[in-house]
């Protein structure tokens, strides 16, 4: 965290390529791209960005109001979806100059490129830029993999072969890159691949999230990339199964054959409760049930185990098993909270929200609570451990329940 002084000669220094001044926070978009840019370094001066809130462009102060909702507004920018991979960032209220000033300091990300709604912004000079494709070929290149997270790793005996890259052109690529970069675009399959941490950035070899997203059989690499779901014509393991199912393929597969599932699964009965018009009521909101197995393929440990994903529909519950326990700022005590989140498979993350399963990061157990509670049904229970987590569904008990 750079000090007051270093911040003072920054605030003032006018020719600085990695400062960026707003008076406001009136035009957020602006302030995402900075980020971006700065997370980018595409200098390699490997020192953090800063962006100033509550000054002019001359570094004057610009009597700006830095409350508590301000530092959470720039806060959330971090994590609202639009900047991909998550930058790391500090956002604090300094007083620097006799002024109170809104500073967001950006460290250089360890993962280029990093995009701000499909776009890679880079800082040229004293000004922001889009990257060109030999720009971005750059920032691919400075990745450190021996620092990355797993899903980001190379399966160094894979080779593209093993990708659907019809599926990527076709569903992948169009969702995560706009369309006018995409025709101004002159890269090869395996470079765009690359920019996108599908494809390791030195060897034409699939990563770790490249396999679990596109590859035609990721079960062969990653053991455990499946969702294992069973339904029990009673409420005890030992009792019958009435259908199993293992849901696996390229995510976008899964992910569309997991919904279907759930659907099909869920019953909505007719009850009239006294009134003349009939109510139809679900035992279970699909969305909740969505949002609890979406997130348990998301958070789950792909390297530590060969388990998949279980989903186990009872008569009276469903239960969820993640193998893999909290991750990062995530503990045991503070699970499920809102506003704490942390991501064992960033990349993973980054590509459901590309194909649109993921609408917003941290809100998919509150959104879970939100739903069963409207649609009638007792709160979810977590049980958390270091080696997984159980979520714990009941089933909606309709009016004429004893």
């Amino acid at each position: 965290m750079l000090s007051d002084q270093e911040l003072e000669v920054l605030l003032l220094d006018l020719e600085s390529d990695y400062v960026e001044r707003k008076q406001s926070l009136a035009d957020s978009e602006r302030i995402r791209e900075a980020i971006c840019a700065f997370a980018n370094d595409l200098p390699g001066r490997g020192a953090p960005g800063v962006v100033f809130v509550g000054v002019r462009d001359d570094g004057s102060c610009a009597n700006f109001a830095v409350s508590d909702e301000a530092l959470v507004t720039v806060a959330n920018l971090r994590s609202d979806g639009n900047i991909l991979p998550f930058p790391a960032i500090t956002v604090q209220k300094r007083r620097l100059n006799g002024c109170d000033i809104l500073v967001v300091e950006v460290a250089p990300s360890e993962s280029p490129p990093v995009r701000v709604r499909g776009r890679t912004c880079v800082r040229i000079g004293p000004r922001r830029a889009i990257a060109t494709p030999e720009e971005e070929r750059r920032l691919t290149e400075k990745r450190r993999s021996r620092d990355l997270p797993f899903d980001q790793h190379p399966l160094a005996d894979a080779t593209l072969d093993e990708l659907d890259l019809d599926l990527f052109r076709r569903v992948y690529l169009p969702s995560a890159v706009p369309l006018d970069v995409l025709e101004q675009n002159q890269r090869s399959t395996q470079q765009q691949l690359a920019s996108m941490r599908l494809v390791a950035a030195r060897e034409p070899v699939p990563t770790v999230a490249g396999m679990l997203v596109l590859g035609k059989d990721a079960r062969r690499w990653i053991p455990g990339a499946y969702l294992q779901f069973l339904r029990f014509d009673g409420r005890e393991l030992v009792d019958p199964v009435k259908s199993q199912r293992e849901v696996d393929g390229p995510l976008p597969d899964q992910l569309r054959s997991l919904d279907e599932l759930l659907e099909i699964n869920i019953s909505v009965s007719a009850e009239f409760a006294g009134q003349p018009v009939e109510v139809r009521h679900a035992d279970y909101p699909l969305l909740a049930l969505q949002q609890l197995a979406r997130n348990a393929i998301l958070h789950r440990t792909y390297e530590a185990t060969n388990s998949p994903v279980r989903l186990y529909w009872f008569s009276d519950r469903i239960e969820i098993t993640n193998p893999g326990g909290p991750f990062g700022q995530v503990t045991s005590e503070n699970f499920g909270q809102a506003g704490i989140t942390d991501y064992r498979n960033p990349q993973l993350a980054e590509s459901m929200k590309v194909l649109g399963y993921v609408q917003r990061f941290g809100v998919g157990i509150p959104l879970a609570r939100s739903e069963l509670r409207k649609n009638g049904n007792p709160p979810p229970l977590f049980d958390v451990t270091g080696s997984h987590v159980l979520v714990t569904v009941r089933a909606r008990r309709s009016a004429t329940d004893g």
